[in-house]
């Protein structure tokens, strides 16, 4: 097993390389923005390292990602070799969120609280598996983490500037044992 160093809190990943797209170079890259296409515009895009990575010069939005070319890029063979490549941005370079907006790495480390104010633990980390975000929270007291659906009914009340998220645990979150 290869140790791989942690991403540097200063970036933000935006998409990821899917693989080859056609036969000429181009590549389908998964998008973790609202618009695809936006990753043109922070182009060049950073790795894991946070140096530069892949600058994307052309694209087209399909289904939640980007259809495009890469100075990089030249060949399938080489499109095909990026499968799996993280791609970040620097914080700094995204838009400041409008107000009573955030983006879902400013909820990571918050305090995760009950409406009635007891301490559940923190926000260890915010996931997404293809069914819609998930909050990984860690107990104080060392339990094992568990996961609440980041829906307004579970997740009722977002406080960034307070540093904390109420988190109203359905019934089969707090009966289900820890994984």
């Amino acid at each position: 097993m290869n140790w791989t160093p942690p991403v540097p809190p200063s970036l933000i990943l935006v998409a990821q390389v899917s693989g080859a797209f056609g036969v000429k170079g181009e590549m389908r890259v998964t998008a973790h923005t609202d618009d695809p296409l936006s990753l043109l515009a922070y182009s060049p895009l950073k790795g894991a390292d946070g140096a530069p990575a892949l600058t994307l010069t052309t694209g087209r939005a399909v289904k939640g990602a980007l259809i495009g070319r890469a100075r990089e890029v030249a060949t399938r063979e080489q499109a095909e070799s990026l499968r799996g490549l993280r791609l970040y941005v620097d914080r700094a370079d995204l838009p400041a969120p409008d107000e009573d907006e955030f983006y879902l790495t400013d909820l990571v480390g918050l305090a995760a609280r009950s409406p009635d104010g007891e301490t559940l633990g923190r926000v260890r980390s915010v996931h997404n598996f293809g069914a819609g975000d998930l909050l990984e929270v860690a107990p104080a007291d060392g339990a094992a983490s568990w996961w609440a659906p980041f829906t307004r009914t579970v997740v009722p009340d977002v406080r960034i500037a307070d540093g904390f998220v109420v988190i109203d645990r359905p019934a089969e979150i707090e009966a289900s044992p820890p994984t």
